[in-house]
């Protein structure tokens, strides 16, 4: 089986610790990871899936603006043609101490198109295993 293809990167701030642990954790379980840097545009994202033809988009940001860096990036890429790619966001996604549950912190983010939310305090082996459930069940 083809190694899936997952960019990785940091939205809008450079905060990049988070992703570079996971990175090579991810290429341990069989993906393709294609890093990108720090402070990043969407549309580096969206560039960097195109040209690379993509599998999954992993957008970490720690600087607790999230909310507002994400909005509308799902849009931007179902405009591209790349509505089948899915949209992972994890990171420190809110400003300050959290006041509102984790629960409606990630369904804010699932409306805005992200297909899973990650905090700080997610295990590795639950993120690894669920991008494998994403990516690989109908390969």
């Amino acid at each position: 089986m083809e190694p899936k293809k997952l960019i990785i990167g940091v939205l809008m701030d450079n905060h990049n610790l988070g992703v570079r642990v996971l990175q090579p954790f991810l290429e341990k379980a069989g993906f393709n990871v294609i890093y990108i840097g720090a402070r990043l545009s969407q549309e580096d994202f969206l560039r960097a899936a195109l040209e690379t033809a993509a599998d999954a988009v992993l957008v970490s940001s720690s600087g607790g603006h999230a909310e507002i860096d994400a909005k509308g990036m799902r849009d931007k890429f179902f405009e591209a043609g790349l509505d089948k790619v899915p949209l992972y966001i994890g990171g420190n996604l809110v400003v300050g101490k959290q006041t509102r549950p984790w629960t409606e912190v990630e369904k804010t983010f699932k409306d805005m198109g992200f297909a899973r939310v990650y905090n700080s305090t997610v295990p590795l082996e639950q993120i690894i295993k669920e991008f494998k459930e994403d990516l690989y069940q109908n390969s």
